[in-house]
Formats: C-alpha cells, structure tokens, sequence
C-alpha cells in the first residue's frame, strides 16, 4: 500500500497516459504489477521496452515483457535503439542517451513516464558522482520528477528500499529476467552495487536512506543555487543572442562567474562544464585580448568571443549551405535557413504592399560587393560597414537573409530598407520580421 500511495502521490492530475519503462527486471516489474493494482490508472497505462540491440537475449526479454504487460491487462509497446558507443562517451551513458531518446519520443503534453530507479539506486548515483568530483547538483542524485520532452520522467520509488521491492515480487510470486550483464564489475555502476555498496552497508546499515537524505539536501541547495545564478546571468546575457556580456561578468565574482557559465551552459541544452572547461573558457576566451580570435570546442560546439560578447554556436547551424530562393506571391512567411523564417508584417512603414505584390521577391545572400542606401543618410552603404556599426559577428553574415525586389536589393533582413523601397504614411506597407520556426505569424499580428 505505501508503495501505491508513492505511485499516486507523484502522478500530476492531469495526466493522460502513463508509460512505463520496463526491462523484465524485478523493480520494473514490481512498479508494472503495482499500478496495474490501481483500477482508476490502470487504462492510462503502456509497458515500454527498449531494445539497446547490445545482448542476444534481448529478443526473448522482448517476448517476456510483452507477455506480462498483456496478462496484467496493460497495453505494450517495444522500442529497438542504436546505443553502440560512441567517441566520448561511456557504453552506460551511450546506451542511457540512446533509451532516453527514444522515449522522449512517445510522449505528448500531459503524458509521464514511469523509472523503477529506488532508493539504492540513488545511493549509488550520488557515489559516482562523489567519485567524478560533482558539485551540489552531481551531489543531489536523481531527481523525483523532471521535464521529459513534452511531459514528465517520475520516478516514485526514490524513497523506496531495494528489500521492500524484493518482499513485494517474492509475495506476488512475480518472476522477472536477470541481466548477467550486471554481474559484470567492468562497469562502475555494477562494480559499485557488487563489490563496495554490501561491505558499506556491513558497516553502515541504513546508508541507502542516509544518502538519499544527503542527496534531498543537495537539491535543496541547489534550487536556491539555480535560483542565484538565474538573476546573475539575467544581468549578463544578451537576450537578443543568448551571448554573454564580457564587462558585467568580470565585475562578478570568481565563484559568480563560475556559477553564471553554468547557468549559461543550462539555457543552451549543453551538459554542465567540469571545473577545469569553465577555467578554460575563462582563461583562454573572456580573458583573451580584445584583437585575438581565441575559441574553444565543446559539446558540438564553438565559444568564441566577439566585441565584448561570448558566444556559443552549433557548428551544424554555420555549416548550412545558403541558396537563392524566390519568395512565392501571397506567401507571408518565408524559411531562409533550418529553424529561422522571415514574415511580412502589415505596417505603416516599410516596403509598399502594391510594390511587394507585383514584383518578383527573392531572398539571396551575401557575394561581398553588396550596397544599399538607406533614409536619412547620405550615399552607398557596403553591407560590411553596416555589419560592424551592428557588431553582428563575422560568422553569422553570410547567413543573413538579403531581399531583393527585382533584382534590386530592398531589405537586409529586419534590419534595414533601402530608401528607394520605403514608405511612410503614405500607403500601406510591409515590414519584414525574422522568427524562429516554433513561432507564429499570430505572435506579431
């Protein structure tokens, strides 16, 4: 009963479909059989198997699992993953990623999925991370319940002790797989719970509970931490880029600015630096003279420095190849690049609707020679000085869509017009917005 009431208490009301992540193994069979004792969630709910495609039993584990969701009265679904292992990554956290990803998948707003992980679980995770040199965060373990693509991973057995969930599959004569895999001590996980874990607990009866008391703390501390570092990296990134502010960050603190390249690291869906990569970062890009060109690979990506400013960028992104296009007639929204799309907005002000509508639009980029005029300023402008008086960084401006209205450049993206294209109350005009895909073209009517 206390473990359905630790099922029941984590499940938000309003949730629609419940998936369990289930290998065969007894926690996750104990967690499968418990809320299929539960008649009110019992319809909500999907047995999930992931396939990592790394054991030759893996099919007739597949074959058990699906046997059981079905006799328990629950829906079933198998998932086959590529978690081979990668450059930098151990086969743990290859395999993890790989599930992970595949789950994420399956859920929809409002859908939760359910991990087995216990009690000991969590004491084995906050070891590791005691052992890597984690900080308060690494520290706090497993959280209870995360944002999971577009629902919720809970995980209602954190409080739960292995031997509980032993007693309840031996009372319900439950029978699960074993994975000879987690005899293997070549990992640290299995070496760990094999090897370390039964002689501390010879010692050290209740440790389980007495680190993932330790671990709650952690949280906690790390909550208001999360919550310190959000305003100081509020005083310091430029929201417009998501680029980081090189002055108001050197008036920081060493630990503040520590704190605030973490943060930083968290708003761009980067995994948290180790201590000596925030160093590096410090040392050898905020600290470089203003004249160096200094940056540092990390995680798929660049930081570069660029008039007072540090910037992560995806190398997939600045290695599109940019083509001309033809702005189709009638159309508003225009996609010049992967996840960015220019609109055309009515306003007062900007390029003549009659002028738009009946001539031929093209979006180019630029070759190096381009000029435009623009109002209120004298003469031809070259595109490069416009980009410096900006202090768009070299590398995103040959990504910056140029609008031509026959053959003539008309636009520069949002940022400017060219005085033979623009209007002023004088009629009804367009002007151009650049958004991101997941925006809408009702966000700015």
């Amino acid at each position: 009963m206390l473990m359905q009431e630790s099922i029941l208490s984590v499940l938000p009301p309003e949730t629609e479909n419940i998936f369990v992540a289930y290998s065969g193994g007894v926690d996750s069979h104990v967690l499968l059989h418990l809320i299929s004792t539960i008649a009110k969630l019992k319809p909500k709910v999907t047995a999930v198997y992931v396939n990592h495609g790394l054991q030759k039993e893996a099919i007739q584990w597949l074959s058990h699992c699906k046997v059981v969701a079905l006799t328990l009265g629950m829906k079933f679904r198998g998932i086959s993953v590529d978690a081979q292992k990668t450059i930098g990554k151990s086969p743990e956290e290859a395999a993890r990623d790989a599930r992970y990803s595949a789950l994420k998948a399956i859920l929809n707003k409002n859908d939760v999925l359910l991990l087995a992980q216990h009690q000991e679980d969590q004491m084995e995770t906050v070891l590791l991370q005691l052992f890597r040199g984690a900080g308060v965060r690494g520290l706090s373990g497993m959280p209870l319940s995360i944002v999971f693509g577009k629902g919720l991973m809970l995980r209602p057995f954190l409080d739960v002790s292995k031997q509980n969930i032993t007693d309840y599959a031996k009372d319900n004569s439950l029978q699960w797989v074993e994975d000879p895999s987690n005899l293997c001590d070549d990992f640290d996980r299995n070496y760990l719970r094999n090897q370390i874990i039964p002689k501390l607990k010879q010692r050290w009866s209740a440790i389980d509970k007495t680190i993932a008391r330790s671990a709650r703390h952690c949280a906690n501390s790390d909550q208001i931490i999360q919550g310190l570092s959000k305003q100081l990296l509020n005083d310091v990134v430029d929201e417009t880029d998501q680029a980081l502010n090189i002055d108001p960050l050197l008036a920081l603190d060493d630990e503040e600015q520590y704190l605030v390249i973490r943060q930083w690291f968290g708003i761009m869906k980067l995994r948290m630096p180790s201590e000596k990569k925030v160093e590096n970062i410090i040392n050898e890009v905020i600290m470089a003279k203003a004249s160096a060109n200094p940056r540092i690979q990390e995680q798929g990506c660049f930081i570069k420095r660029y008039r007072g400013k540090i910037y992560c960028l995806r190398q997939e992104k600045n290695g599109q190849v940019m083509l001309d296009m033809t702005w189709p007639t009638g159309q508003k929204k225009m996609e010049f690049r992967r996840g960015e799309s220019l609109i055309m907005i009515e306003s007062p002000e900007g390029i003549p609707k009659t002028l738009w509508n009946n001539s031929k639009v093209s979006i180019k980029f630029r070759k190096g020679s381009e000029k435009i005029k623009l109002p209120n300023r004298i003469g031809s402008h070259s595109l490069k000085k416009l980009y410096q008086e900006k202090a768009i960084p070299p590398w995103e401006r040959n990504y910056i869509p140029l609008v031509y209205i026959n053959d003539r450049l008309a636009a520069i993206a949002d940022l400017w017009v060219s005085t033979d294209f623009y209007s002023k109350d004088m009629e009804d005009c367009y002007r151009l917005k650049v958004i991101k895909n997941q925006e809408t073209l009702d966000d700015y009517v």
